[in-house]
């Protein structure tokens, strides 16, 4: 029995949350395979090779993969999919365009956002907002899986020594064609994959109040920025900083929750942080009882008395 990852990267290097899957997958049992595709992508599949545990590299190397449209994705990992008995990928934005087709097409249930292996046909999974876990078991004969990648440690990054096999790249299906894209240049670290975050909320008041309270505390603590959904909403932050179910699922080392009441579906996107530091003048908010540190303040006060402590 062999498990297949299918690698999310930029042709250079991995992304952070294929190491996670890649330790997902080792719980499946069997041999754990990690399957690169993209164009002039030889750096990433060597980088996939010296990961821990990964017995083998598949990669596939061709203009049409460039840019990780999802239908070239999954026509390539159905060209191998009869090989394995699980496919993994993470729970990010690349892997729930690409998962949900491989499972159609395989004609097998998907089990989405998945945090924990039971054994190798059983697996945790948070419904609900989180407030709930429901342990499915799958009896179809491969399983197409995301993996929640907050859930699980990353895998070593080297101490592998893997082969690196070449596959021949699957033709483009015709149904779409990359255009172009816009991407927003940031000097802060990726949310997803950011150590410590600083998160405002609505109390801010204004996108002007939200730069001007947050932006120093995270200058002094080198973190990422994020935002409630309600922030955003309303406009103070842009949509790809939101933190909750319908935004990005996190878990750096520290959290730091500045003006957020704390509604259910902010908590499911952080409450699995390390460490959480909430400011709130709200005694009664719900998110001081997921906070491992709470003060019950003026936000407007209490960050620049903070900032300045630091």
């Amino acid at each position: 029995m062999s498990v297949l990852v299918f690698a999310e990267h930029d042709n250079a290097s991995l992304k952070g949350a294929t190491l996670n899957t890649i330790t997902a997958a080792l719980a499946c049992g069997g041999d754990v395979h990690v399957l690169v595709a993209g164009h002039n992508a030889g750096a990433a599949a060597a980088a996939a090779a010296q990961v821990a545990g990964v017995a083998k590299v598949l990669h596939a190397d061709a203009a049409g993969l460039d840019h990780a449209l999802a239908e070239s994705n999954a026509a390539q990992v159905l060209a191998i999919a009869k090989g394995y008995s699980h496919i993994l990928f993470p729970a990010t934005a690349a892997g729930k365009n690409v998962a949900p087709r491989v499972a159609a097409l395989l004609d097998v249930g998907q089990i989405s956002d998945a945090t924990k292996v039971v054994s190798a046909d059983t697996f945790e999974r948070p419904i609900y907002a989180g407030n709930a876990i429901a342990t499915v078991q799958s009896a179809d004969a491969i399983k197409v899986i995301t993996v929640r990648t907050t859930a699980f440690d990353p895998a070593a990054a080297t101490g592998g020594s893997a082969a690196v096999e070449s596959l021949a790249a699957v033709a483009e299906g015709g149904t779409s064609t990359y255009i172009g894209s816009e991407i927003a240049k940031s000097d802060r670290p990726e949310l997803t994959a950011a150590k410590i975050i600083v998160s405002g909320g609505r109390a801010l008041g204004s996108s002007e109040k939200f730069n001007e309270v947050l932006t120093p505390l995270a200058d002094k603590l080198g973190a990422a920025l994020g935002a409630s959904r309600a922030a955003v909403d309303a406009g103070y932050a842009p949509n790809d900083w939101q933190v909750g179910q319908t935004g990005k699922i996190v878990a750096p080392q520290l959290y730091v929750a500045v003006g957020i009441s704390g509604a259910i579906q902010h908590l499911a996107g952080m409450k699995d942080s390390k460490v959480i530091v909430a400011i709130n003048k709200d005694a009664e908010a719900p998110i001081f009882s997921v906070a491992d540190y709470g003060l019950e303040a003026d936000l407007f006060s209490a960050v620049p008395e903070l900032i300045e402590k630091l």
